[in-house]
Formats: C-alpha cells, structure tokens, sequence
C-alpha cells in the first residue's frame, strides 16, 4: 500500500461533501506532477484528505477506490486523469500545516516543501506521524 495527500479547497469540494457522497472522481487536476501522482495510485492506497485556504489542515483519510481514467472534467484531447476515492474516516484532531512545520520528522515532506502540490506522496514514515498527530489508528 502507498500513501498520498491531496489537497483541496474546501469551499469546492470538502472532506463533509465526500462523506455525503461517499465516493467521487478527484477532478481538475493540472499539473504533470500531480498527475503523474495520480497514475501510481492503486486501489487500497490510502491518501490524507487536506482542506487548503483559510484552513491549512489535514482532516480525514480517503480510500482509492478506481484507478486512473480520463478525467471528464478535461477538454477533448488534453491528458488529464482521475482516481476515485471515498471517505475512511475523519481525524480525532485535524492536524494543521503549522503543526506539520514545526515537527522535525516530518522537515521532508512533500506538504513543507512544495506546498502547492495538489497531490503528492507521503512516506509510511510520515503517514504514521501524521496519523498518530490526528488521532487515527495508523
């Protein structure tokens, strides 16, 4: 199993419009790096469910549930994809990038250093931090 993050804006799309929908296509990503991301997922791969803006927080754990397909949101031609994922479970405690930052193990992840990735991997290391910060059994 690898693991992940994505990030989103949660006015466009939240960890609670997930729950509700039980499992959606992660549309509208635009950059091949995030989109190569998107190619290696496989199904079981679990991902950090990041809410961006004002928030700055991770607050749930998401499922992939399908792998990579065109993403129906995209122009004819153009080479963007999908996963699709559901809802596994909020955090006990949202674990906010400041928090992230401050934590020296966590120094190398792909969140501090290239903050504006919308999807990027997340060491099992890391995974484990980051879980045990929000409460969750890792």
């Amino acid at each position: 199993m690898a693991y992940w993050l994505v990030k989103t804006e949660p006015d466009e799309f939240s960890w609670d419009d997930l729950v509700k929908k039980g499992r959606e296509a992660w549309t509208g990503v635009r950059n091949f790096q995030a989109r190569s991301h998107l190619k290696n997922m496989k199904v079981g791969d679990r991902a950090f469910f990041y809410h961006t803006g004002d928030e700055k927080q991770i607050v749930g754990i998401a499922e992939i549930v399908r792998e990579h397909y065109p993403d129906p949101t995209a122009q004819p031609g153009e080479p963007w994809v999908v996963v699709d994922v559901k809802a596994v479970a909020p955090l006990a405690r949202p674990v906010t990038l400041k928090e992230i930052k401050a934590d020296k193990a966590l120094s190398d992840m792909v969140l501090v250093k290239v903050a504006r990735l919308s999807v990027q991997p997340v060491t099992a290391e890391q995974w484990k931090i980051v879980g045990r910060l929000g409460g969750a059994k890792v």
